[in-house]
């Protein structure tokens, strides 16, 4: 699944990214890196861009640069586990 597929409200984790050098590094900075747990708030009419948050920081994304990353659903919390 990739971001530009979340609707608003939906939480998944980041499993990678895959574009071109300078967007990877650009998104990279701005947080987007493997393992991270992303949250879409809402998306732009008419197919605009997305606002998501990574942890505490807020970004908005263009749907374009969405399609490049792609997400692992949340496993939900066992409660029957070890301790």
């Amino acid at each position: 699944m990739q971001l530009h597929q979340l609707q608003p409200g939906e939480r998944a984790v980041i499993a990678h990214v895959q574009s071109e050098q300078a967007l990877s590094q650009r998104l990279t900075a701005l947080g987007f890196r493997p393992g991270k747990q992303i949250h879409v708030i809402r998306q732009a009419l008419f197919n605009g861009p997305l606002h998501v948050r990574i942890g505490s920081t807020d970004v908005i994304i263009r749907l374009n640069d969405a399609k490049a990353i792609y997400l692992s659903p949340i496993q939900p919390f066992a409660e029957n586990h070890a301790l």
